[in-house]
């Protein structure tokens, strides 16, 4: 990994039965993608998702995206 991040994204995918959280994080040169955690319900791994994601925009100075 080489200079600034400039985007940042959580995916929540369905895997044997749990709920995985990845992190997507977008620089110059590449994409990484890597798992967080694993998670029993889907909703908790939502609620993960989003903190995640969060905590990853403001890191990157971005912040979160505004509605309207």
């Amino acid at each position: 990994m080489s200079g600034r991040a400039y985007s940042v994204d959580t995916v929540v995918t369905e895997e044997r039965g749990q709920w995985v959280v990845e992190i997507v994080v977008l620089f110059d040169d590449e994409v990484v993608r890597k798992r967080i955690s694993v998670h029993r319900t889907e909703r908790l791994a939502r609620i993960h998702a989003d903190v995640i994601k969060r905590a990853a925009e403001r890191d990157i100075g971005g912040g979160p995206l505004r509605n309207g």
